[in-house]
């Protein structure tokens, strides 16, 4: 490789690291510096003009290695880029007959956050430690950042009374997708159950304080995933597993009893949520919708913000092949980790990033996330990552080594000598 090639890639693989840390751990710490007053609002937002500014590096970036490598243009991508062609068909021809100019504008950063994601992880080896470390750390800074500013055990920037510009603040959502996301792609690069298990507890408790029940959830939901594929014995796991569970449901009373009250508990009774009633009501609408108009949908039928949160709303807005064309998209790359690779005895951090990551996206988007939820395309691009390795790179690098946070002790060993030769 030229000097020139390698510079050239060391600028992309720095443009890719720094757009993860600035659209994830970043939108959270300006979310901070926000709400503690420490800084203005600007541009009306943070997510959407950094996202802006990365757009055309990405792009730039991700065409050149295509253009190198015709091989990494895979059949995933061909297809996550014909259903994003289709949804801006769609809102280009509606926006046109008179659509409602906010469901649109939404939709329109939507399709590029989804690109943005799909590229980033499609290039990223979240393994090396220029990504791994600062991504421990970021999650930790948040970790810490959510402990020393809960109130009453709730995590909620708004309550402090301290922002500048409050109106822009994010929502508890906002954030705990930048956390879940980091988290998990920390997670599944640590192959030491002595720091995964703190980790889990950190996050696990960070996002409960936080009061986001569906990010809560799923990483509760994760964490059994990524056991069970680090788990050498696979039937002890399980019965380790159902022993711990039946413990927890003996002492679910005392549990409970020691935990601050928060909006999580409402998962225990639904029936008494103020949000799950009204998606519930959402739900209901979407269903309706599609019954009257089930082969096209009815785009922005809906009131801003008033979507089913779920699959179905994919089904309102784009009729029933977006549903079915996007239902493919995801499923059929999981189904295909977990024939491949997810009951290999060879570790593959890439392959269980994507397979804990197409978990976690089919989980919320049957419970509570909407169609344009960035996982989608962060799990895409690394089930295309993984994939690529796979067939075309069968000693990859991430798939043999260690992982350096947690071997560097034999990283150094594995290191030539510097001494001189007799």
């Amino acid at each position: 490789m030229t000097t020139l090639a390698k510079r050239g890639s060391r600028v992309e693989r720095a443009t890719m690291i720094l757009g993860f840390l600035a659209l994830f751990p970043g939108f959270f710490f300006y979310d901070f510096l926000l709400g503690t007053g420490r800084i203005r609002a600007f541009l009306g937002g943070y997510f959407s003009p950094v996202s802006l500014v990365f757009t055309l590096p990405f792009v730039f970036f991700y065409v050149r290695q295509i253009v190198r490598d015709r091989d990494r243009l895979s059949r995933t991508e061909v297809n996550w880029s014909l259903f994003l062609a289709y949804f801006a068909a769609v809102v280009a021809v509606n926006a046109a007959t008179g659509a409602n100019i906010v469901i649109v504008a939404e939709h329109v950063l939507g399709i590029l956050f989804m690109a943005n994601t799909f590229i980033m992880f499609k290039m990223i080896d979240f393994a090396l430690p220029e990504i791994r470390y600062p991504a421990i750390l970021c999650l930790l800074g948040m970790s810490a950042i959510i402990f020393a500013y809960t109130v009453d055990g709730v995590f909620r920037m708004d309550a402090m009374g301290m922002a500048k510009d409050p109106d822009s603040l994010s929502t508890y959502q906002g954030l705990a997708r930048s956390y879940l996301i980091t988290f998990l792609c920390v997670i599944a690069y640590t192959r030491a159950l002595s720091l995964r298990a703190p980790l889990y507890a950190i996050g696990a408790a960070s996002l409960f304080l936080n009061t986001a029940r569906s990010e809560f959830v799923a990483l509760l939901f994760a964490i059994p995933i990524i056991e069970f594929y680090f788990a050498r014995q696979k039937i002890l796991f399980i019965l380790v597993l159902a022993s711990l569970a039946a413990l927890l449901t003996m002492n679910f009373e005392s549990i409970l009893a020691h935990l601050p009250d928060s909006r999580i508990m409402e998962l225990l009774d639904l029936s008494q949520s103020t949000s799950a009633i009204a998606r519930h009501r959402l739900n209901n609408y979407a269903l309706q919708t599609i019954a009257a108009y089930p082969i096209f949908g009815d785009y922005a039928s809906y009131a801003p913000g008033h979507y089913a949160h779920n699959i179905l709303s994919v089904w309102v807005d784009l009729g029933i092949f977006g549903f079915v064309y996007l239902l493919a998209i995801i499923l059929l790359p999981t189904i295909s980790m977990l024939i491949t690779g997810y009951f290999s005895k060879r570790y593959c951090g890439d392959l269980l990033l994507g397979f804990a990551m197409a978990s976690v996206t089919i989980l919320l988007l049957v419970k509570s996330h909407y169609f344009t939820d960035m996982l989608i395309g962060a799990m895409l691009g690394t089930f295309a990552r993984y994939n690529y390795a796979r067939r075309y790179l069968q000693d990859h690098a991430p798939a043999v080594r260690p992982s350096l946070a947690q071997f560097h002790d034999l990283h150094l060993t594995m290191r030539p000598s510097r001494r001189a030769r007799p």
